[in-house]
């Protein structure tokens, strides 16, 4: 016994001590990885280049959560939002220690629109007479349009661009449900509202392919205008070569003009080097956009303006409660533009939004501050990658809206969509429900049981409800009509540059854009941006991970580019209520 006992308390001593030991080093995990995320100011060579490396999904607003360098692990560095980037370039062009921007480019996973802003921001960047070179092993084709802004081209002799063109395909989940005998009942108003097709059919509709064809092609056509005219050759000439799929052989990609020049990276960096005046370009000679940040911006006043202008950033799913960094919490940001709304230093607003919509309530509880807000200041919207649906819901109360020519908007419908398990759980497992009712409606809504003809008229009546009063909205929004706004809206999607032409967006624009235009419509002749909504501190930040957030870094980071469809099955089971949503995930490669 006394050794049963002498062998216990040994172990829990033991226990004890590597609790010990392992809290310390979890709070010295944890001091630095926050003090990773708050670095100190970088000093710059007085001959540098502004080293631009845009291999990650871009998001709008740069985190300031410190498990991002952590999940980021192969810089340690927290990835530099739109925001962030923007900025950057704006300062570069007008500090003398940058002498240019070097493109360091492969794959852009992030959006179209994105990539157009930061490749209009080049463009101004290039009006002070500096340069910009870009080099890649290989481009695809979201990198080569950003490169395509540069001076020279540069491309590997053994590497390709990918130039093909784009293409919108749905999978379609018909035939599956049909194998395990669920039924999917929908209610939808919008011929155009394809997001239920993948239920109820095994190809896209003829509508569906008009819309899609539609906006791709105003996409694509964005894009290799843009092209062209940074590579002086045609439009006609570029879609030539993607048809050839040319640019695959280097050496066609040369004689082509696609690309000035093919060298190795050795001989890039002599080019850089005799841009520089210098013999050897050194790792102190590029500055990163992380980096940069931390560097003080030598035109910025001395004195901060008292006027502010709020930069609200409403990006991801929309979904009622707080949501989080990905999502757009009906609450959080509804109660964030009425702060702003009451707070008398604001003087206007710019609701930057980045999502393909989502519940609908929480939509229209958004939707009633950015009125109100308009009524007291001006409110400008900042469309993103995607302002569609519910994102354009909540956008068209503003004053004013800015799209870039290749937002996907728009999107004006509704649609409601109940899962029948019946069958499943009947003919292929077995199981079998019953139960009792105290209303005859107490079953409502079911998953296990078929709605009645009395339940799906319900239904009905609240999509037609809703999808009545997005109209009304939009149409009250816009000053058209209503039945104007019916006949462009039934679900359908946009470009932003169709949106142009149909009313729905006032100028085609970023960020920089946006905040320009609330500054004059505001009447200030100094101001400065603040981002809103508030961030949380370090230490809060990470006690919220580890309860949760750190599941999502690891996922991302394990599947790549493929996350997005685990998220989108995660928001298939959030759903409650009606959904403004786009027809499907659109992702443009």
């Amino acid at each position: 016994m006394k050794e049963f006992f002498k062998f216990m308390f040994a172990s829990m001593l033991g226990f004890f001590l590597i609790c010990v030991i392992g809290f310390f080093l979890f709070i010295a995990f944890i001091s630095a990885i926050i003090s990773l995320s708050q670095p100190e100011e970088v000093a710059v060579n007085s001959k540098s280049v502004l080293h631009l490396k845009l291999d990650y999904d871009i998001p709008d607003r740069t985190s300031n959560d410190p498990f991002e360098i952590y999940m980021n692990y192969e810089t340690f560095k927290i990835p530099a939002g739109l925001n962030d980037i923007l900025k950057n370039i704006e300062k570069a062009k007008n500090d003398d220690r940058i002498y240019g921007i070097y493109l360091d480019l492969s794959n852009m996973p992030s959006g179209l629109a994105t990539v157009n802003e930061i490749r209009d921001a080049i463009l101004d960047f290039k009006s002070t007479g500096k340069f910009v070179y870009a080099y890649g092993n290989v481009y695809l084709q979201k990198a080569y349009y950003l490169a395509s802004v540069a001076d020279k081209v540069f491309l590997n002799p053994e590497g390709f661009i990918e130039f093909r063109g784009l293409r919108g395909e749905i999978a379609f989940l018909k035939g599956t449900l049909e194998k395990l005998d669920i039924d999917i009942q929908i209610i939808r108003h919008g011929k155009y509202k394809a997001a239920v097709e993948p239920f109820l059919r095994d190809d896209m509709s003829e509508e569906n392919k008009e819309q899609t064809l539609t906006y791709i092609s105003s996409l694509w056509n964005n894009s290799i205008g843009d092209i062209a005219a940074s590579r002086n050759t045609s439009a006609e000439n570029l879609n030539r070569i993607a048809d050839d799929l040319s640019t695959q052989n280097p050496l066609n990609a040369y004689q082509l003009n696609i690309v000035d020049s093919l060298i190795y990276m050795d001989e890039f960096l002599g080019i850089l080097a005799n841009e520089l005046d210098i013999d050897h370009v050194k790792n102190e000679n590029l500055v990163s956009i992380h980096d940069y940040t931390r560097v003080k911006d030598v035109n910025f006043p001395k004195t901060r303006s008292k006027n502010k202008i709020a930069v609200v950033y409403a990006s991801g799913d929309i979904m009622q409660g707080e949501g989080d960094e990905n999502t757009i919490g009906g609450d959080k940001i509804s109660r964030t533009i009425r702060r702003a709304r009451l707070d008398d230093d604001i003087k206007a607003v710019v609701l930057r939004v980045n999502s393909p919509g989502g519940d609908g309530l929480a939509s229209d509880i958004i939707l009633r501050e950015v009125k109100l807000c308009s009524a007291v200041k001006p409110v400008v919207v900042s469309m993103g990658n995607l302002a569609a649906s519910g994102g354009y819901y909540i956008s068209c109360g503003a004053d004013y809206i800015i799209s870039d020519p290749t937002t996907i908007t728009g999107s004006i419908g509704v649609f409601g969509l109940i899962p029948n398990f019946q069958g499943l759980f009947n003919n292929k497992l077995g199981i079998t429900f019953d139960g009792v009712n105290t209303n005859k409606n107490a079953d409502f809504i079911s998953v296990n049981k078929p709605l009645t003809d009395y339940q799906r008229q319900v239904l009905t009546n609240l999509i037609e409800r809703f999808y009545d009063s997005f109209v009304t909205h939009v149409a009250e929004g816009r000053d058209m009509e209503w039945n104007a706004v019916d006949e462009i809206a039934q679900g359908r999607v946009w470009s932003g540059a169709d949106a142009l032409e149909l009313g729905l967006v006032d100028e085609l624009g970023g960020l920089t854009t946006a905040i320009e235009t609330a500054k004059d419509l505001a009447g200030l002749e100094d101001y400065r941006t603040v981002d809103l909504p508030e961030r949380k501190e370090p230490f809060e930040q990470i006690f919220e991970d580890l309860f949760g957030q750190t599941r999502i870094f690891l996922m991302k980071n394990e599947l790549g580019e493929n996350y997005r469809y685990l998220r989108y099955f995660e928001m298939l089971k959030q759903q409650s209520g009606v959904q403004a949503r786009l027809p499907y995930e659109i992702v443009v490669q």
